[in-house]
């Protein structure tokens, strides 16, 4: 196996970094600092960024059997420290819910990279803005008057309005799952992007909530094990979708309502802060607050965007 990879994508240490190594891709970003030292910084970050991913696929291959296998409440718990936030951030959906501590991998990859780039800085010498994306599951860091925008939008680019992470929300994670994603789903949500405390939570509760956007037994949707497409697949002999013919309104809106309420649910648990749900054309929004806008029409996700 190769080694990690890394470049700065916009020519210099100013831009962002891009870490490679096999299947994680990170995109990380730094912004803000104490007056005249926001290079330095920025710099350091980076370091620790380059520093901490360099052993993180090694540390997840050594215990892949164990993260692959079905989570459920007092199982086998792995030792590394990534493979230790994928599975607390499945636990809370383990006693009622299939789920492998691999539903979380790309948001706990991010949340630890970002840990190790906030680790040693003096008080207030810190970057305010961080982030560590990971193939669109992101973990945050904001201080001060730090923010991270999210903007929904039509295909056509007509704007649908967004809301706005800001240093006091408890928010620092945002993941996307459903059947644009890289992983297979259960469900049939075109996607499913949820807001929560770390970026493995919002990973994971995405795959629950994506499963849940479903129709059983619908004659138009094909499915299929997941073994017979990806053959080491951590879903196993498991029906994943492959297909999906068409659907009406009403049918629409009926799976719609089953990721919603499983959406609701979760907030209600706690365990996440906010979700937009699409399917086709049309989309609904779990925590809807004074700070989310919500489409007179729904809508399809056409862009995730941050400013």
């Amino acid at each position: 196996m190769s080694g990690a990879i890394g470049a700065y994508l916009d020519g210099s240490p100013d831009g962002r970094l891009h870490l490679q190594h096999g299947p994680i891709d990170l995109v990380i970003g730094v912004s803000g600092g104490p007056p005249g030292r926001e290079s330095n910084a920025r710099a350091q970050a980076y370091q620790k960024a380059a520093a901490r991913f360099s052993s993180v696929l090694e540390d997840l291959v050594a215990e892949l059997p164990l993260l692959k296998a079905r989570a459920y409440p007092g199982c086998r718990q792995p030792q590394g420290p990534v493979a230790r936030r994928m599975m607390a951030a499945v636990t809370p959906f383990s006693q009622r819910h299939f789920i492998t501590p691999m539903a979380a991998v790309a948001g706990a990859v991010a949340d630890e990279v970002l840990e190790a780039m906030l680790s040693g800085f003096a008080t207030g010498e810190r970057p305010s803005r961080l982030y560590v994306n990971n193939g669109g599951d992101i973990a945050l860091n904001l201080d001060h008057d730090a923010e991270w925008r999210v903007g929904m939008a039509h295909e056509d680019g007509a704007g649908l309005g967004a809301f706005t992470i800001r240093a006091d929300d408890p928010v620092r994670g945002i993941a996307t799952s459903g059947q644009g994603g890289r992983s297979l789903s259960m469900g049939i949500a075109t996607s499913v992007t949820v807001l929560a405390k770390t970026a493995a939570a919002a990973d994971a509760a995405a795959t629950i909530i994506a499963n849940a956007v479903d129709l059983p037994g619908h004659p138009a949707i094909i499915r299929a094990p997941a073994n017979r497409l990806v053959e080491d697949s951590d879903l196993g002999e498991r029906l994943v979708v492959t297909s999906c013919g068409d659907l009406d309104e009403s049918e629409i809106a009926e799976a719609l309502d089953r990721g919603q309420m499983m959406a609701e649910h979760l907030r209600a648990q706690g365990l996440i802060g906010r979700a937009a749900l699409f399917l086709r054309n049309r989309v609904r929004i779990a925590g809807e607050g004074p700070n989310l806008p919500i489409p007179n029409n729904y809508a399809r996700l056409e862009r995730y965007t941050h400013a």
